[in-house]
């Protein structure tokens, strides 16, 4: 895949964006592989993202963002350049079931995840021979009542070691600490298995078949403070019926749950994702 520069913009929706990004980037002989835009209509607010061939611009990537950061300032935009040579570091936070870990660490063995497995972090061991069989550091954290703040404390220490540029909650089951929210904010990703809002918490599945849903789902989400009310990137449902018992609807979302996250992932990693508020704006291809 060929190197490109990813610019992403937020700002106040106004008369000439577009042109005079799309005029700068031709001036520093910049090619536009990709270009998406969008408008939030209700609150006026402007939305952009530009896949710019490297190997065409005549200068390297802070020698334009030095060049861009007048027009950012003209248009009070929230901008960000980001060199797809330089993927993403992840952090895998995981517990005891398996199956969304083993899809992503797969996924990055075959080179179809666009960044960098930098470690696993697990609140028990049962995973830890799959971990590294991929080559992939691993460390045990446990999570207990008493020792909460100290195991969350050490589990971003180590992502702060690992330079990890996300965390991924690959059914980690545990809820993150104020804290550890804010301090990666926009940058902690979860998969819950429901279709939220409904059934957030825990035993989803469960309360689904209580309610007799003829669709189950899930959502891939940002982390924040309140549970399961982050900003959701990704969702997807499959049909069930009456038939079907509590072990069919684990078994069916398992599936469901693996597609979610991987794709929402790779949405993050390719830099597709413009939060809003509480809402997101999704570039997918």
């Amino acid at each position: 895949m060929s190197r490109v520069f990813r610019l992403v913009i937020s700002c106040p929706d106004q008369v000439g964006i577009v042109a005079k990004v799309a005029s700068f980037i031709a001036d520093q002989g910049g090619s536009i592989v990709e270009a998406n835009h969008h408008t939030e209509t209700m609150d006026q607010w402007f939305f952009m993202r530009h896949e710019i061939l490297a190997s065409s611009l005549n200068n390297d990537l802070e020698g334009f963002k030095e060049k861009f950061t007048p027009i950012a300032e003209e248009f009070n935009m929230q901008w960000q350049v980001f060199d797809s040579a330089k993927p993403k570091r992840i952090a895998l936070f995981a517990s005891k079931e398996s199956h969304c870990l083993a899809d992503l660490l797969y996924r990055w063995h075959e080179k179809d995840l666009p960044g960098e497995v930098a470690c696993v972090i697990a609140n028990h061991d049962d995973l830890r021979s799959m971990v590294e069989w991929y080559q992939v550091p691993f460390h045990h954290v446990p999570v207990t009542p008493e020792t909460k703040p100290e195991a969350f404390a050490k589990s971003e220490e180590l992502a702060a070691k690992y330079e990890a540029d996300v965390i991924v909650l690959a059914r980690y089951m545990q809820i993150l600490p104020p804290n550890m929210c804010r301090d990666y904010a926009g940058k902690v990703i979860n998969i819950h298995h429901s279709f939220l809002p409904s059934f957030v918490g825990a035993k989803p599945y469960h309360q689904a078949y209580e309610r007799g849903v003829k669709l189950i789902g899930a959502t891939c989400h940002y982390v924040t403070e309140e549970l399961d009310a982050g900003p959701i990137i990704e969702q997807e449902v499959i049909r069930v019926n009456h038939s079907q018992d509590i072990e069919d609807l684990k078994r069916l979302g398992r599936d469901v749950e693996k597609i979610t996250l991987s794709r929402g992932l790779r949405y993050h990693l390719e830099d597709r994702v413009l939060i809003h508020g509480n809402k997101t704006v999704v570039f997918a291809p």
